[in-house]
């Protein structure tokens, strides 16, 4: 298992009332994650082995981040190098996940990750410092609010329970796809995920990750993920990749072919990963992230779910400005139409090259 990188000597990482703030070791792993799973923020996208996946897909450099006062864990930030000629240099906690940002006991332990990252961040010429988290606490930062939003909700014991709690009108959509010619399988079916997943990216107008990703994600968390496909006459229409951590389910890639948004094969997917997460003794399903405005905000809503809206925090070197990474960008926008007329294959091929610098 590859290591952690960072190449300032322990030492050199700034010291703040009492705390020591160093790179993360290998040895640090079971701490680590035993630090994630006990916090109350803590999240799927705080592991410690997200740190293999950035630099092994990406050629991203990690920079994780432990405090320690007196060798007692005190705090963690997994930071992560994202430096791209076309989408700009700059540290973020976590590209490609939903949340990230400093985990710690205290507010001391805090503000000794801000400033280690803020070093970092100048130290390579990086223009801006990013934290994915759920609310803004830091006011000499810059904060994006009503951009992004999750959808979460506890599930009930049984199936018709769950059933019940899903909207009439949609809750007709999914009886009647329980009725047709769909079928799902729950396994690790990478190639037929991909298949679905990336012409449903292609149509969207977004670069589209390599397959390798995912076989990543299930090789390094083989007990946090699986993946659901909808076939239909054997055909996979929809599927979705899901991600399982505390008591709750989080279905996180997931796409469908034109057919299957007329046959229900959408509904259908995302009620079997309910279900199949209730089986397992999960009780919460987080229904992910979506931008204000978009189809995936508008359907997560009409299964009944509430948006919590997400406050992600910047700290911007030399007074510079909030990347705007996203579809509300005029100039992506524009580049999203042309996209969506690339064969499928130059997209899948293409998509690598530039997803490294967008997530």
């Amino acid at each position: 298992m590859q290591g952690v990188r960072s190449d300032k000597p322990d030492a050199d990482l700034p010291r703040h009332v009492g705390i020591t703030v160093r790179a993360a070791r290998q040895d640090d792993r079971q701490r680590w994650d035993g630090f994630v799973h006990s916090h109350p923020e803590g999240s799927f996208f705080h592991l410690f082995d997200w740190q293999v996946i950035f630099p092994e897909v990406f050629g991203l450099g990690p920079h994780y981040l432990v405090a320690e006062r007196g060798g007692a864990l005190v705090g963690i930030l997994p930071l992560v190098h994202q430096k791209s000629i076309l989408f700009g240099n700059a540290f973020i906690s976590t590209p490609f996940c939903v949340h990230g940002g400093p985990l710690t006991l205290d507010q001391a332990a805090s503000d000794a990750l801000d400033q280690a990252a803020m070093t970092l961040t100048k130290d390579r010429g990086a223009k801006s410092l990013e934290y994915r988290g759920r609310r803004a606490t830091r006011p000499d930062w810059t904060a994006k609010k009503g951009l992004y939003a999750t959808f979460t909700r506890d599930m009930a014991a049984d199936d018709q329970q769950n059933l019940l709690l899903i909207p009439r009108k949609q809750r007709a959509v999914v009886r009647k796809a329980l009725q047709g010619d769909l079928f799902s399988s729950i396994g690790k079916d990478v190639p037929a995920f991909f298949r679905v997943y990336s012409k449903s990216m292609r149509n969207l107008g977004t670069p589209m990750f390599p397959r390798r990703y995912f076989d990543c994600l299930l090789n390094t968390f083989p007990e946090n993920c699986d993946i659901v496909i909808i076939r239909q006459a054997y055909e996979p229409v929809s599927g979705v990749l899901n991600f399982y951590f505390k008591d709750t389910v989080l279905p996180y890639y997931g796409g469908g072919t034109a057919a299957a948004r007329q046959n229900g094969a959408n509904d259908l997917m995302y009620w079997e990963v309910m279900r199949n997460a209730v089986g397992r003794g999960y009780k919460r399903f987080d229904f992910g992230r979506s931008k204000a405005g978009t189809g995936a905000f508008a359907f997560k809503k009409n299964w009944g779910f509430e948006p919590n809206w997400l406050e992600y925090e910047y700290w911007l070197r030399d007074g510079g400005a909030v990347p705007e990474k996203n579809p509300t960008n005029p100039l992506y926008a524009n580049l999203s139409k042309v996209w969506k007329m690339l064969p499928l294959p130059v997209a899948n091929f293409i998509g690598p090259f530039l997803i490294r610098g967008l997530g």
